[in-house]
């Protein structure tokens, strides 16, 4: 037992650190997937704008 707790305390550093990089890697990878779906729901939007304003131009509505 006199071993275990001077083990488990040279661990506690490691793991804390762990912990750490894992929450930051964590949270950048769901920052950049939310920044791809926001930019693909944008990318959409002006492209149905766009093939809006084509149709419109087509038909002769005017824009």
């Amino acid at each position: 037992m006199n071993d275990l707790l001077p083990a488990l305390g040279a661990l506690v550093p490691s793991v804390g650190v762990g912990l750490l990089f894992w929450f930051a890697m964590r949270y950048i990878v769901r920052a950049d997937r939310n920044e791809r779906a926001a930019l693909a729901r944008l990318d959409a939007e002006e492209e149905m704008r766009s093939a809006a304003a084509v149709h419109s131009t087509v038909r002769g509505d005017g824009a």
